[in-house]
């Protein structure tokens, strides 16, 4: 049986693929759900995995949603709306508050098109690099649905809410320019360059402290809902934490010798 999503580890780093390619990287698949949850919670437990990068084989990045699991009784959705509710929760809305109470940045590398639950996907991450033959679009409208895994809250956070309002109305595509001019993503690079850029910067991150970058991570995420007190409360106490970790005394000394640093995570 095709393992659903692969894993490969450099150093401090690891890429996950996701690996249906035939079915263009579908993530409505439960098997897809449960392996992606497996190895992104075991990265996240592993303070020596400093970065993980999420891509797709292939020609796309992921269709979203399988559309032969929308016919009744194919896994989304039920005659029983209550099943469909179930199934919804059980399912893909796992990954939303998966990534969302991550740790370890993840970086997406979108080799191609993210597709309605696949451009979500890829907004669940906290960078977006593209591959110039990538493509977005929140088109859940087009099958007559909502997004059901979390869109209309991570969207409009990335790119504004009249934009994000006017990709998910329209269904509409954006090209890997657009969604860097939007600010969907952060760079744009040739297709054959995707996962060296992406290796580049996952190897800029991991040359951080870890525990510092991690809770950095987090500040950032939590400022997404909270208030300035909030924020700066919690803050304080990161840096309480961080103040008294090896890896600070380690960079204020390789700072003032005019050296560089070794983090060990300690």
């Amino acid at each position: 049986m095709t393992d659903p999503v692969l894993r490969n580890q450099r150093g401090a780093v690891v890429t996950l693929t996701l690996n249906l390619p035939e079915l263009r990287n579908p993530i409505s698949h439960l098997a897809t759900i449960d392996r992606l949850a497996e190895l992104i919670g075991e990265a996240d437990r592993d303070i020596d995995t400093r970065v993980v990068i999420l891509t797709g084989a292939g020609k796309a990045f992921s269709s979203g949603g399988d559309i032969n699991q929308m016919k009744p009784g194919n896994g989304l959705a039920e005659l029983q709306p209550a099943a469909t509710r179930r199934n919804y929760r059980n399912g893909i809305q796992r990954l939303p508050l998966l990534f969302e109470a991550l740790e370890v940045p993840v970086i997406a590398a979108v080799n191609g098109p993210a597709i309605g639950a696949g451009c979500d996907l890829a907004c669940m991450c906290d960078i977006r690099i593209a591959s110039d033959r990538a493509a977005f679009a929140e088109s859940f409208v087009r099958m007559g649905i909502v997004p059901g895994d979390g869109g209309a809250w991570l969207l409009p956070r990335i790119v504004g809410f009249a934009r994000a309002t006017e990709m998910a109305l329209t269904g509409e595509t954006l090209d890997a320019d657009a969604a860097l001019a939007c600010g969907l993503v952060s760079h744009v690079v040739a297709a054959d360059t995707l996962m060296p850029a992406a290796n580049a910067l996952a190897d800029r991150i991991a040359a951080n402290p870890p525990h510092a970058v991690r809770m950095t991570k987090r500040l950032m995420r939590e400022a997404w809902t909270a208030s300035l007190a909030t924020v700066l409360e919690t803050s304080a106490a990161a840096q309480a934490v961080c103040h008294a970790t090896d890896d600070h005394r380690e960079a204020v000394a390789a700072f003032l010798d005019k050296r560089t640093p070794t983090f060990t995570g300690m």
